[in-house]
């Protein structure tokens, strides 16, 4: 995996230093990779830039994109490394605040004794760290090569294990491994005076104010992503995923702008609701793009899921990396080198369900407290909800709609809806903090400061959704296929452009992604614009309801899980009745989480 590998601790020697002038000579133009030994840091598997002067070493991996043209103009002659050594010199750690990009870097200043380690503003390439028995630190893309340069596997977080039972992945800033950290998206390590301390180095300015006209403002949306698109589609024959949603087929149309009959991807499943190749083609064919499919299947299935699982460095239940895996696998084998995602359109303008479900939520608190309390509240207890069907409903939304904001949110987890102390065991149970999610959750939810109630809810899934769990899988699943990708959804001007789109605006009434809908009502086909969302969802329960290879993967698996003392036996017996019994895709989402948990821990070598 491409990134920065390494280790910083105090060293004045000077042996380093010639070291580190010997390995930095030897590095080409476009800068492969080298072995940095310098004053305070040793660096390992280096793709990106390095460079060193006067006592200070920096190291970037990704792209930088300054939004300071002095230091884009130093990068465009020198390359990013220099800019970067500049813009540390002239500002110091506020260099961050002109910088963006896709990146991580590493700048070390032994003259000071003083270092920074960053990440971008999406954590679009992550960075784990760990403080080593000395003081110094270890740090890379994953938590694995963070733990092999300890010099020891880690053991296990139980915290860990439970958050991802609850998000069906591992949130940051903890990892699953004692004791090594996540960098979370825009954030940066700055070590004074011996000591490492995480900042944020960056938090949106949500205005809410006076919109532009509606056509001014589309066009400068559409001229934002265009310009995005056009950057990352150059120096590699590049494709775009192409599921048939806004986001995607926006990109595949701005691609085929800048590229003749762009090639594009998708994913078929033959399975009743699953499948949207139809809205796919109808983006093809409004773009002229080269469109290909491929069509899942269960025997796909079995034969990825164990690489899929072990390709992770933390359990990862999120069940699209599959498909997106495939689809990223038969872009390779057509000769992508890279492929441009969609992925960030619906956390910046307000685009998933949830947003729309809360705004009906709040508005029962509009009401008179008299009102609520008084009145409403007392009647619909009073009467029992069998014999009123809608009096059953109207207490479930009162039930929901007095729970504030973000725990709300997470009304429809499924440790909540079947209750956490049903599923996980007592063991895990005690030794864990069970608020601990919703915790990370409020933390998120009160950034930034004066930010509306959607515009909260769009900064923390800007954390959760994408830095946690989209781009992780999607990062993860192209690098599995040999194929890079990269998310111009995600390019700092479109993502300041958003801010400055009201609240209003992005979302009217109830209606979801109301202006990006109509900034691009004269591009995309109306049909691909009035449709419900949907993505690359995988029908794994529906198919393991009658694939007996499934089905025995899942016994196969959930037997040995029984025995982790993780999850109730009890009610794994029973996630497998209710799937049998009642809903095979609701249930069988869980019973995937739990397959890919216990694919991921005997790929690591721990037994049960």
């Amino acid at each position: 995996m491409p990134g920065v590998v390494g280790r910083i601790a105090e060293s004045t020697q000077s042996s380093a230093a010639d070291a580190a002038s010997e390995a930095l000579a030897a590095l080409t133009d476009n800068g492969k990779a080298s072995t940095i030994s310098a004053p305070g840091i040793t660096t390992a598997a280096v793709s990106g830039w390095t460079v060193q002067e006067d006592g200070i070493t920096c190291a970037i991996a990704g792209n930088l994109d300054w939004l300071d043209y002095a230091f884009a103009d130093i990068q465009l002659k020198r390359g990013p490394a220099h800019a970067l050594m500049q813009a540390y010199r002239k500002a110091g750690k506020d260099l961050l605040k002109a910088l963006g990009g896709r990146f991580v870097f590493v700048i070390w200043d032994s003259n000071t004794q003083t270092a920074i380690v960053a990440c971008d503003r999406f954590c679009q390439m992550p960075l784990y760290w760990a403080e080593d028995d000395v003081g110094g630190l270890v740090f890379g893309p994953t938590a694995t090569a963070v733990n092999q340069l300890l010099g020891a596997r880690g053991s296990l977080s139980e915290q860990a294990i439970f958050n991802y039972l609850y998000f069906h992945m591992v949130p940051g800033p903890r990892t699953v491994f004692q004791g090594v950290n996540k960098l979370m998206a825009a954030h940066a390590l700055i070590r004074q005076n011996g000591v490492w301390r995480p900042i944020r180095y960056w938090e949106p300015d949500f205005r809410e104010r006076d919109d532009a006209p509606i056509g001014e403002a589309a066009e400068e949306l559409l001229g934002l992503l265009g310009s995005a698109v056009a950057k990352q589609a150059k120096g590699a024959d590049t494709g775009a995923f192409l599921s048939g949603g806004l986001d995607s087929s926006t990109v595949s149309g701005l691609l085929a702008k800048h590229q003749p009959n762009p090639k594009t991807y998708s994913i078929g499943f033959d399975a009743e609701g699953y499948d949207e190749i139809a809205f796919a083609k109808l983006a093809s064919d409004r773009f002229g793009t080269d469109f290909k499919t491929y069509y899942v299947t269960p025997a796909d299935v079995l034969e990825a899921l164990p690489k899929i699982a072990d390709a992770y460095d933390e359990p990862f239940g999120n069940s699209s990396a599959l498909p997106a895996y495939f689809c990223a696998r038969f872009a390779a084998s057509d000769g992508r080198e890279r492929l441009l995602a969609g992925d960030g359109g619906d956390e910046l303008f307000a685009g998933n369900e949830r947003y729309q479900k809360q705004s009906v939520f709040e508005r029962y608190g509009i009401l008179p407290g008299w009102a609520r309390r008084g009145v409403l509240e007392p009647l619909v207890c009073k009467v029992a909800p069998d014999s009123l069907p809608l009096i059953g409903k109207a207490r479930s939304y009162i039930e929901q709609a007095n729970i504030p904001l973000p725990d709300r949110l997470q009304t429809y987890n499924f440790l909540n809806r079947l209750g956490a102390q049903t599923i996980v065991h007592e063991a895990l149970w005690h030794s864990i903090d069970g608020d601990t999610p919703l915790e990370l959750d409020r933390d998120l939810y009160g950034h930034p400061q004066g930010a509306t109630r959607l515009n909260r809810m769009l900064y923390l899934d800007w954390h959760h959704t994408l830095a946690d769990n989209d781009l992780r899988k999607v990062n993860r699943m192209c690098q599995l296929a040999g194929i890079d990708v990269e998310y111009p959804m995600l390019n700092d001007r479109v993502v300041e452009f958003s801010t400055r789109v009201s609240s209003s605006r992005k979302m009217r009434g109830n209606r979801l992604r109301d202006f990006y809908k109509k900034a691009v009502a004269d591009f995309l086909p109306g049909e691909i614009i009035d449709k419900p969302k949907h993505g690359f969802g995988l029908p794994f329960g529906v198919w393991m309801a009658e694939h007996p290879g499934l089905q025995e993967l899942a016994a196969d698996n959930l037997e040995r899980m029984k025995r982790r003392r993780y999850v109730k036996a009890d009610f794994i017996d029973e996630i497998m009745r209710l799937h049998r019994d009642q809903h095979a895709g609701y249930y069988g989402e869980f019973i995937w989480v739990l397959i890919m948990l216990e694919l991921w821990l005997t790929a690591q070598g721990y037994e049960p």
